[in-house]
């Protein structure tokens, strides 16, 4: 009975020290910026390269991943999208609950069939979204977007000068992320499996 009680004992010691183990055990913890909680970025209304109107809620169920461009953008835009791409590519069949937008802060050249072209070429899940200059400035306003034009030789040759992030929102459409651009993928990639093990 003694010899019961002490293995007994040392079966719960055990199981009490397994218990702390794991209550003590980091939590997984986002490589790029967590902004869960924050207060903006809750919603949008564009229309995308299919010319069909969307909002954040279209996205529901799936890991979002959203990024503020333009077509001509000589090289924070194409290495944005190639990261993404190289993702994609990286979370293979758990690419297809991750959805990319690409959102034009250039309306006046970015018109529904160039961003039909330049969009998918990087992924053909990916969606190209604008809107007016009056949209685009409200959707700018709301994910506190920075963009400006920066006039060139002539009037049509402009660049954009514009933040260079991306956001990401989980399942549910809420806000959970700030990723830098230029970092490669492996961080994204990282980040996006965090998520999409979360209900």
């Amino acid at each position: 009975m003694k010899k019961l009680l002490v293995v007994g004992l040392m079966a719960l010691s055990a199981l009490l020290a397994a218990c702390e183990r794991r209550a003590t055990a980091p939590r997984p913890e986002f490589t790029n910026t967590d902004l869960t909680g924050l207060p903006y970025a809750k919603d949008f209304a564009l229309t995308d390269h299919n010319g069909k109107p969307r909002t954040l809620a279209d996205f529901k169920g799936k890991v979002v991943l959203m990024f503020f461009g333009y077509t001509q953008c000589p090289d924070v835009c194409p290495t944005t999208m190639a990261e993404m791409s190289a993702a994609m590519k990286e979370l293979g069949p758990q690419a297809d609950q991750v959805q990319v937008l690409f959102v034009t802060v250039d309306p006046e050249r970015d018109t529904q069939q160039l961003l039909a072209e330049y969009v998918p070429a990087f992924d053909k899940r990916f969606l190209g979204l604008y809107g007016t200059a009056e949209q685009t400035a409200a959707v700018g306003k709301e994910f506190k977007v920075f963009y400006a034009k920066v006039p060139g030789k002539t009037p049509g040759s402009y660049t954009m000068d514009h933040t260079a992030a991306s956001y990401v929102f989980d399942k549910q459409g809420k806000i959970r992320l700030l990723v830098r651009s230029g970092q490669g993928p492996a961080p994204i990639v990282h980040d996006l499996k965090l998520l999409l093990s979360q209900p």
